[in-house]
């Protein structure tokens, strides 16, 4: 059965995407199949997967709206073993087409419940907006990565999130886990990445993935070419750090089923 991944976090500009295209596309490389969802109107992670936004036909959007089979959505990915549904500008209007549904945070999880066992893991990107969209994300979600970064404000946007997590479980997905708490954009030169990150092991303990992602031009330069940073430059510290993500979220997938 598929596990599907919800990658979020309410501040912005805190490594979501990047997170989201680089573990999925790691994951594939270790010989997972794996499910990109893009759940952002802004759709980066559709372009930082090679594909134009303005060109797709059909999107997450048609999926919510009813307008499209789910099936029909997935298109192949440019890297081993991922697919993705892509995203749409058109995704905005959603927020307020759904409003009128019934069970409107419900919505996504139904259509998934229809595909993920087809897959090893879903990965969905989230935006930095808790929309319905969002919430439709957290409510189909197993678990959930929040990626945080190395800066002065990193406490506060990962506070406002666990708190919103507490009311999702409560009343609309009881089983919604912490797959972990990602460390992103850590620079080892600077005192603060390092105040940071025992800041946050001291608050949160196991609940922090041992892997830290680092910063790195090879992982900012890898979305410009349509791409992940693991077929930009598999030997790039960008590259390891999310080989090294995928393989922790492995073996917390293994100790699950054999628990």
């Amino acid at each position: 059965m598929g596990r599907i991944i919800a990658i979020a976090n309410q501040k912005g500009g805190v490594g979501k995407t990047t997170t989201s295209i680089n573990l999925a596309a790691s994951l594939g490389v270790l010989d997972q199949k794996v499910l990109i969802i893009d759940a952002d109107p802004q759709a980066n992670t559709t372009s930082g997967l090679g594909l134009d936004p303005a060109k797709v036909e059909t999107s997450i959007y048609e999926c919510l709206t009813g307008d499209s089979a789910i099936e029909d959505a997935i298109v192949s990915a440019n890297s081993p073993n991922l697919s993705i549904i892509p995203s749409h500008l058109n995704l905005v209007g959603a927020e307020i087409e759904l409003v009128s549904m019934p069970n409107r945070e419900f919505i996504m999880k139904g259509e998934l419940e229809k595909i993920k066992d087809q897959f090893d893991f879903v990965i969905i990107d989230c935006s930095p907006s808790l929309g319905i969209i969002t919430l439709n994300a957290l409510t189909a979600a197993d678990s959930i990565i929040v990626p945080v970064q190395c800066e002065y404000f990193a406490l506060e946007g990962l506070g406002k999130l666990l708190n919103t997590v507490s009311i999702i479980q409560k009343r609309l997905n009881k089983s919604l886990a912490i797959e972990g708490i990602l460390l992103t954009m850590y620079d080892g030169r600077l005192r603060l990445s390092k105040d940071v990150e025992a800041e946050v092991r001291r608050l949160f303990t196991d609940k922090v993935f041992k892997t830290i992602i680092h910063r790195n031009i090879r992982l900012s330069e890898a979305p410009s070419f349509g791409r992940s940073v693991i077929m930009h430059d598999l030997k790039s510290k960008g590259a390891v750090n999310h080989i090294n993500l995928a393989r922790e979220v492995l073996q917390k997938k293994l100790a699950r089923s054999e628990a």
